[in-house]
């Protein structure tokens, strides 16, 4: 990458602070105070979610060590591709806040770069690729560790026009948040119309076990039907649409197992996340369980009922087991339990009721990843100096050392990369 006049690039480590959070399993309760601190669920794309705090206690000595100041830029480590350096900039919002051993602390030092830019490099293509190429990975999981993320190459422009480029991101941030925050509150809403609904109801209606309700299906060969993933966040998708965050497979698929539209799939994290979904046909890894109603069901209603609270905690609980490297289900458990099975009347309308705000969380989703997007593609841009900053607005950076809001130029600059978006 050519870079323009002026710009450089450098080791993270060598313009900035790193350093990585407190156990949450110490035992060091002598002389330890109790203080709020952030998990990776806090830790959210260009924003914090701070609905849930949670506390833990830490040693006087280790509260400089771990507390976090204004100005730090939090990144996750990793876990399912999309946390995979996610992050956003602490404002101090919770006071004598620490953090937790899943997430990095960049402390940047402001003669090189600004926090805000920081944040938005590593949210970046630019950024995504680099801790993506580094990191640890496996089926829809990837780390990073410290020394990964010391070698980050930063690319630094000058000051004022980090600045200048920071406070146009800053408009879609702000986008973004809205949205997310719209996205939280109809979760909620669906949450406890789901109490109402099922989770409140689940003692009145009848219970068989699942292998009265389900076939296992386990045809192969299929090589050439259309890659699937399964996901927690999705259900079951087209491998492509992961935009590579998974590895394609080894060899043959021939051992994959098919799958149809309105099909279930157990999954090697269905002890956290339930059991997902498939609108789609194809092949899936040969390590998921599928699936298949065998009477007459109301699908709808049992793709939001194995995704629910009660489900997992009460129902799939029971087919919990343990094993050398975690947890999984234990498919003939899960078979021998009893779920509820609510007349197909019943089935049919409480689905209709969820599934107009379930509707409504997919459109604000799609409407999120459309500003992430837009914002992602406009970085780019910005980060490899294809498209500069005006030199007067830059200027104007120059001669004042406060912090400004974005100048009115920069509404010409959206229109443009709308346009090109479009």
């Amino acid at each position: 990458m050519k870079l323009p006049d002026g710009w450089r690039k450098e080791r993270l480590s060598n313009i900035s602070i790193i350093q990585t959070g407190i156990a949450k399993n110490q035992n060091n309760i002598e002389n330890s105070i109790e203080l709020p601190y952030l998990r990776v669920a806090n830790v959210q794309e260009g924003f914090f979610d701070l609905n849930e705090i949670k506390t833990i206690r830490i040693p006087h000595e280790k509260i400089k060590r771990y507390k976090l100041i204004s100005g730090d830029v939090l990144l996750t480590e990793g876990g399912d591709f999309d946390k995979l350096g996610r992050g956003a900039v602490w404002y101090e919002q919770i006071k004598d806040c620490v953090h937790q051993n899943h997430i990095f602390v960049v402390r940047p030092n402001n003669k090189h770069i600004i926090s805000e830019f920081l944040s938005a490099q590593t949210g970046s293509t630019y950024g995504k690729k680099y801790f993506i190429s580094c990191s640890k990975q496996s089926t829809n999981l990837a780390s990073i560790n410290s020394t990964q993320l010391k070698a980050f190459p930063v690319i630094l422009p000058p000051l004022p026009e980090q600045k200048a480029i920071a406070d146009l991101l800053s408009t879609w941030d702000e986008t973004i948040e809205i949205t997310e925050r719209l996205i939280q509150a109809k979760e909620k809403q669906f949450k406890g119309n789901t109490q109402k609904l099922i989770d409140l109801r689940c003692t009145e209606w009848t219970h068989i076990k699942p292998k009265n309700m389900f076939d296992l299906i386990t045809e192969k060969n299929h090589p050439n039907e259309e890659l699937l993933s399964v996901t927690q966040d999705q259900g079951v998708i087209p491998r492509d649409m992961l935009k590579g965050r998974v590895m394609s497979p080894d060899g043959t698929t021939a051992s994959y197992k098919h799958i149809k539209p309105g099909d279930f799939v157990i999954s090697l994290r269905s002890f956290q996340g339930g059991i997902e979904y498939s609108k789609y046909q194809g092949i899936i890894s040969p390590a998921y369980t599928v699936l298949r109603p065998k009477i007459k069901m109301d699908t709808d209603f049992y793709q939001i009922f194995f995704k629910t609270y009660i489900f997992i905690e009460k129902y799939l609980n029971l087919a919990v087991i343990g094993i050398r490297d975690g947890k999984q289900i234990s498919i003939p458990d899960f078979l021998s339990i009893k779920i509820p099975l609510p007349p197909l009347e019943e089935q049919k309308r409480i689905a209709e009721t969820l599934s107009v705000t379930q509707q409504e969380i997919d459109i604000l989703k799609q409407l999120a990843e459309k500003y992430k997007t837009q914002k992602r593609g406009l970085m780019q841009k910005m980060l490899t100096g294809e498209w500069r900053v005006m030199s007067d607005v830059v200027k104007s950076y120059e001669e004042n050392t406060k912090h400004q809001s974005a100048p009115e130029k920069w509404h010409s600059v959206g229109a443009e990369f709308n346009a090109h978006c479009e």
